[in-house]
């Protein structure tokens, strides 16, 4: 077991987190995988699931619109209509009790054409709640667009909102994910437990904008905070500093891998707190010192850890933790664009695993990137089908009822299909977008 620390607190700490991990790794789990993509259907993504087995997403509708679905044990629903007046919306977190948030496009159209949800139809995007089978938009901050990020299991969701103060220091183009270019400043939010309720987080001293990602059940929440200048929406979101917001509303800077000024010009390149659980350790990404590249990053007792990438690739993230304290991830060969070149992984008791290579070797997808597991361990993301489009997937733990596992040097375990161009350019505006 290897990790890189950077200290932000006594060398004391380092101890906590190290004990706090099993010191001998216990073999990985091994999984069965289900494909949750229609036949012929160039998109669809799985983005959390239930300890119930609910899971959430998107999936491509025969118009070529994308529509926010869930899967209750692999039977796809359509929670999208009647919606709130747009064509577009993906669902993106659910909580024990099935309610829902995620995002979708209204009738009206953006005045400042932000593409704030990536879904590129011009139309403003607000986040929703789902909830006995009534998608209902949830309130803003006097701007135009909003976003939701995860929701625990008080019904409290964590999420982005448009404020009306327009930051001439947002830049003037399109971010290299399709979003914006950006007019007015967003901030992060809380919405909930009581309907219609609404709370700004506030930001770190200098900073203007800000996203809220993850959210658990005692009321911690996690996120980024920034400039204009400096701070993309999903999908692939970056900002400078990966923030925490205890249960008091107060703000703390989470500690990077040595990246403080990461380079906006490239694409996902930040510190991100993606994700915390009900014990307070935090999943995310983090740039390195050379502002360029990330890593995914695990935070526990103010102590950032490097999990680090698959072997051949560059950088990463961690996308989500259960109770457990297992993570689930992409592995990247570089950044930019996504080419088809993402692996999802596993890290468990100290070990990063490539998905790919616990999954039998005849499985219908090529697992790309894991957006969310359940306290049962059961990971839902996204893969490539044999022809290039990107399917959604369920992958469930079977211990040895499983066929022969693919191994690592496996001609499925190592080859990353090429993309059809549909799926390329859906995974661009989506990218590691599971909240």
């Amino acid at each position: 077991m290897k990790f890189t620390f950077l200290l932000s607190v006594p060398a004391l700490s380092v101890m906590t987190l190290a004990i706090s991990v099993p010191l001998a790794a216990q073999p990985q789990a091994r999984y069965t995988l289900t494909d949750l993509g229609a036949v012929g259907d160039p998109f669809s993504q799985a983005t959390a699931l239930n300890n119930y087995g609910l899971v959430t997403g998107v999936n491509t509708a025969a118009d070529g619109s994308l529509h926010a679905v869930a899967w209750f044990w692999g039977t796809m629903t359509d929670i999208s209509k009647p919606g709130l007046g747009g064509a577009n919306s993906s669902a993106g977190a659910v909580n024990k009790f099935g309610q829902i948030a995620g995002i979708a496009e209204t009738s009206a159209v953006d005045p400042n054409n932000e593409n704030f949800c990536g879904f590129g139809s011009g139309h403003q995007c607000v986040a929703f709640l789902w909830d006995f089978e009534t998608m209902t938009a949830l309130p803003g901050l006097g701007g135009t667009n909003s976003e939701s990020g995860w929701i625990n299991n008080l019904g409290e969701v964590a999420g982005i909102a448009e404020t009306a103060v327009r930051d001439k220091n947002c830049p003037t183009q399109p971010a290299a994910n399709g979003t914006g270019p950006y007019v007015l400043d967003f901030e992060p939010v809380v919405w909930g437990p009581s309907p219609g309720e609404l709370r700004k987080l506030p930001l770190l001293p200098a900073d203007t904008v800000g996203m809220a990602f993850g959210i658990n059940d005692a009321g911690q929440v996690v996120g980024v905070s920034g400039t204009c200048a400096n701070s993309y929406l999903p999908g692939f979101a970056a900002g400078p500093h990966a923030v925490l917001w205890d249960q008091d509303g107060t703000v703390h800077l989470l500690p990077n891998l040595g990246g403080s000024n990461p380079d906006p010009a490239v694409l996902a390149v930040g510190n991100v707190a993606f994700e915390i659980n009900n014990n307070g350790v935090i999943a995310g990404q983090s740039a390195l010192s050379d502002n360029t590249t990330f890593h995914p990053a695990l935070w526990q007792d103010g102590i950032v850890a490097d999990l680090g990438v698959l072997p051949g690739d560059k950088v990463g993230a961690a996308l989500d933790l259960n109770n457990r304290g297992e993570v689930v991830g992409a592995s990247i060969a570089a950044p930019g664009p996504p080419n088809g070149n993402a692996r999802a992984w596993l890290w468990r008791d100290g070990v990063m695993t490539d998905l790919n290579t616990l999954v039998p070797e005849n499985s219908p997808l090529y697992l790309l990137t894991a957006f969310a597991i359940n306290d049962s361990g059961e990971i839902v993301g996204f893969g490539a089908t044999p022809s290039g489009d990107i399917h959604g997937f369920l992958a469930t733990p079977c211990g040895n009822s499983c066929g022969s596992a693919a191994d690592a040097g496996s001609p499925w375990a190592t080859r990353r299909p090429a993309l059809s161009d549909n799926a390329r350019k859906f995974l661009l505006r989506r990218g590691l977008r599971g909240h």
